[in-house]
C-alpha cells in the first residue's frame, strides 16, 4: 500500500457511469488505501479486484450492522444502523437460514419461470408510453414501474401501494435528513405489519413469497414478525430500485455510446454479455460495508479488528489488470466476474431476476423505439448523488 492522503468517501460522480475523479488516487494505490467517511471516521477502502473477492468471501469480515464500530458512509445510515437487520445486515448463522429460506424464489429456473410475466410487465408499460406520445419521463414512465410491478408479483405485494413504498423507498435512501430515514423505515414496517396480519387471516395463502413465509414459517414459529418484515422490507426496496437504476442508467449509457448500441441492435445475441459489462461499468451500489473481527494481512497491511471496511465497487470492476481499457463499454470482454452483485456469501440474491429484468427491459425499448435519443442535453440531465444508489433523477426522451 502506498501512503498517500486519504480520500473522502463518499464523493459525487461528475459523469452518472464513471467513478468520482476524487476517487483517481484509489484506482492507482490498489488494492489497499486509507479512506474518511463523512463524519470523519477512517476506514480501509479495497480498490483491487483480487483482494475484493478475497476480502468479501473472508468471514472474518462482518456485515452486522448494529456494532457501534461498523462503517456507516452517511448520516442517514447511522440512523438507521439499530434497526433490525436482515440478509445484508447479518452474519451467519442467522444470513444462512435466512438465505436457505429465500433461495427456492430467486433460483435462475425461478427468474426463467418468471420470463413471460416480466415481458408482459414491459410490453404494458410501453404500450402506454407510445400511445402517450413522444416525450417521455423514462424514469417515471418505465424504468421504476417495472421492477416494481414484477417484485410486488413476486412478493405478493399490492401494486396499487406502489406509490406508497416508492416514496418511502426514496426517503430510506435519499434522506435528506437521518429523520426521514426513520420515518420512512418506520413507515414501511407498520406497512409490512399490517400486510402480514391481513396474509395471516386468509384461510389459504397467496402465490407470493410472503404469503408463504407467513403460513409456513411464521406460523410454525421458524421465524418471528420482526425479522419477517425485515426482510420483507429488504427484499421490497433492493428488489425495485436497484433494477430501476440500472435500466434508467444503462439506456442513458446506451444512449451515449452510439456505435456500442448499433453494435448490439445488429446482433442481439449479445445482449446477455452486455447487460454484464453495463453492470461493471456502472457500478450502482458503490461502497459495500464490512467491519473485520480479526486481524487481518493483505498486501503487506493489516486491517485491525474494529476497522471499516469499504468496498469501492466502481473502483474494483474497472482494475486494469482484470479488464484491459476498463473505461470502455466492450460486449466481448469476459465480465461475468465483476463485483456489481458483491460477492462471497452475501452476494445479491436477486440477481438471476436482475439480469432477466434487464435483458427484457433494454432489448424492448430500442426494439419498440428504434428512434429513441435524448430529449434535452446529456449534461443537464440531472442523476442521483454519491451516497446513494447510482441513477438517473430522470430521463427526459422522445422518439
Amino acid at each position: 500500500m502506498t501512503e498517500t492522503q486519504p480520500v473522502a468517501f463518499p464523493q459525487d460522480r461528475t459523469c452518472p457511469y464513471h467513478p468520482p475523479t476524487g476517487y483517481d488516487p484509489l484506482r492507482t494505490d490498489r488494492p489497499l488505501s486509507r479512506i474518511t467517511l463523512f463524519d470523519g471516521t477512517p476506514a480501509w477502502m479495497v480498490s483491487g479486484h483480487t483482494a475484493a473477492r478475497a476480502l468479501l468471501a473472508d468471514p472474518r469480515l462482518s456485515t452486522d450492522r448494529t456494532h457501534p464500530r461498523f462503517p456507516a458512509i452517511t448520516a442517514r445510515f447511522a440512523a438507521v444502523r439499530n434497526k433490525r437487520a436482515a440478509l445484508l445486515g447479518v452474519d451467519d448463522p442467522e444470513h444462512r437460514a435466512q438465505r436457505r429460506m429465500m433461495i427456492p424464489s430467486f433460483t435462475l429456473k425461478r427468474a426463467t419461470e418468471l420470463r413471460p410475466r416480466i415481458q408482459q410487465v414491459v410490453d404494458e408499460r410501453l404500450d402506454a408510453m407510445i400511445a402517450q406520445g413522444p416525450p417521455a419521463e423514462l424514469v417515471s414512465a418505465f424504468a421504476l414501474p417495472v421492477p416494481s410491478t414484477v417484485i410486488c408479483a413476486l412478493l405478493g405485494v399490492p401494486y396499487a401501494d406502489h406509490d406508497f413504498f416508492e416514496e418511502q423507498s426514496r426517503r430510506l435512501l435519499r434522506g435528506p435528513a437521518g429523520e426521514d430515514v426513520m420515518d420512512a423505515r418506520e413507515q414501511l414496517e407498520s406497512y409490512f405489519d399490517a400486510l402480514i396480519d391481513q396474509k395471516d387471516k386468509q384461510r389459504e395463502p397467496g402465490d407470493g413469497v410472503l404469503d408463504e413465509l407467513v403460513h409456513q414459517r411464521l406460523r410454525e414459529g421458524e421465524m418471528d414478525r420482526e425479522e419477517l418484515i425485515a426482510l420483507a422490507l429488504i427484499l421490497l426496496v433492493a428488489g425495485h430500485e436497484t433494477t430501476a437504476n440500472m435500466i434508467s442508467l444503462g439506456t442513458y449509457t446506451l444512449l451515449r455510446h452510439p456505435d456500442r448500441l448499433a453494435e448490439l441492435r445488429g446482433d442481439p445475441a449479445l445482449l446477455p454479455t452486455a447487460v454484464e459489462e453495463l453492470m461493471r461499468l456502472l457500478s450502482i451500489a458503490d461502497g459495500l460495508l464490512r467491519m473485520a473481527t480479526e486481524d487481518i494481512e493483505v498486501a503487506g497491511t493489516t486491517i485491525r479488528a474494529g476497522d471499516g471496511v469499504v468496498f469501492a465497487t466502481s473502483v474494483i470492476n474497472r482494475d486494469e489488470d482484470v479488464y484491459p481499457d476498463p473505461d470502455s463499454l466492450d460486449w466481448h470482454r469476459p465480465a461475468r466476474h465483476h463485483v456489481a452483485f458483491g460477492f462471497g456469501i452475501h452476494q445479491c440474491l436477486g440477481q438471476n431476476l436482475a439480469r432477466a429484468e434487464l435483458e427484457i427491459a433494454l432489448r424492448s425499448l430500442f426494439e419498440r423505439l428504434p428512434t429513441l435519443h435524448l430529449a434535452a442535453p446529456a449534461d443537464e440531465i440531472p442523476f442521483k448523488p454519491g451516497d446513494t444508489i447510482q441513477g438517473m433523477l430522470e430521463l427526459p426522451v422522445t422518439w
